[in-house]
This record gives C-alpha cells, structure tokens and sequence, in this order.
C-alpha cells in the first residue's frame, strides 16, 4: 500500500473522519463514555472488523473511561510506520462501531509522546538505545527512528546534529497533540512558568522552555507534507 502525504490524511479527516486526527506517525483516536463491559465489548468488535478485513490487529489501549485506537501500516521493507488507504477504510468502521456500542469520540484528546536524542550518528547511537528500550538489539532504527514493535515505550527519534562537546540539552520530548488542543496546552504551561522558546514554526511545532530552561516541542500535523 502506498503511504498518504500528511495533507492527504488532513483532507481525509477533513472530509470524513472527524473523529481521527494525525500524529506523529499514526492515525488516532480516542472514545469517551466506555465502562469496563462496554468498552472491552467494543475493543473485541474492532479486533473482529479487522481480522475479518484481513487487517492487522489495531493498536487498541483499554483504560477506564476511554478507548484509544492508533492506526498505522509497517512497511515491509523499511520497517516505516506509514498511514494508507487501507486506514482510512478501519477509521471509517472504527468510528461506525463506536457510535453503535455508544461510545463518543474527543478527537482533541489524542496524544502522542516521542522521545528525541541529538545525535550525530543513528547508526552509532540507535543500536544502544534500541536494545536498552526494546530489549532486543534487532530493533535497528528504522531511517531515524527506534520503535517497540509492541509499542510499551514511546518511539525514539534521533535528530541530527554536529558532535559536540558534552555538556548541553540532548534529550527532549515531541509532544504531539491534536491541532485544536495545542494553544490551550501551550497556555497552560505558560501559566505555569514556562517560556516560548522558539515559535517561527508554529502551528508545525513550538519550542516551550520549563522555568529551568529544559525544552519540549509541541508538534501538530499541521504545516506538514
């Protein structure tokens, strides 16, 4: 399957999934108003849609009150995590089924964490990581990212930069966020003694500074190819 752009899933979302948004790799979404029977009624109705579609089971969490789903397909030969055609499609029967088991979705909630690593090299740093976080020193970066196949730990992205002399920042969290929601979050932490760091990309992404000077990037889909 061929992946999308990000304005092509934009424009899908746009168009007839409002319940989904984009992430940083995945397409997301998040149902409200699910006790435990009723929630794990519509989980199973979902992982029966999507064998029955020939579908890989979907990235489903169970907790209480909600139901969150991510969407995405490997490919086969880079290992990437790619939103296709075929997504769109279990989006589609995802939010059908969630309506039917009365389920209502909060599109603004989603949230993905990525972990980001200044590094020089992936190919000297990600095999280390890649075995700390997965255990399994096989989960070799995939282009510039390191992945848990069964997603117990966020994604590590490495960022490229000039080696450099130790110290400074070298750690920083992507937090994705539905685009909606990220001003709100933003002025929260605002309030909270945090500093605009850098916005010259917003709404892509907006740099924040806690009141120590440790920095965050609050990532939206938007702005993206």
């Amino acid at each position: 399957m061929t992946a999308l752009g990000v304005q092509d899933v934009l424009a899908a979302i746009a168009g007839r999934l409002p319940e989904w948004r984009k992430l940083a790799q995945p397409l997301a979404a998040r149902f409200a108003g699910a006790d435990a029977v009723r929630g794990a009624e519509f989980v199973a109705a979902v992982t029966r849609e999507a064998a029955a579609a020939g579908y890989t089971i979907p990235d489903i969490r169970l907790e209480p009150g909600y139901v969150n789903v991510t969407l995405y397909t490997v490919h086969p030969d880079s290992g990437r995590r790619q939103v296709t055609d075929q997504e769109l499609e279990r989006a589609r029967a995802i939010s059908a089924l969630a309506v039917e088991h009365g389920l209502r979705a909060v599109p603004d909630e989603v949230t993905q964490i990525e972990l980001v690593l200044d590094a020089p090299s992936v190919a000297v740093s990600g095999p280390f990581w890649a075995a700390l976080l997965t255990g399994d020193p096989g989960n070799t970066p995939v282009l510039d990212t390191v992945f848990d196949p069964t997603n117990r730990v966020p994604s590590t992205w490495f960022q490229h930069t000039q080696a450099h002399p130790a110290p400074r920042q070298r750690w920083h969290i992507d937090l994705w966020l539905a685009p909606e929601a990220a001003q709100g979050r933003i002025a929260a932490a605002l309030d909270c003694g945090g500093t605009v760091f850098d916005d010259s990309h917003a709404p892509s992404y907006t740099v924040l500074a806690d009141p120590d000077g440790n920095r965050v990037c609050v990532c939206t889909a938007l702005g993206r190819v």
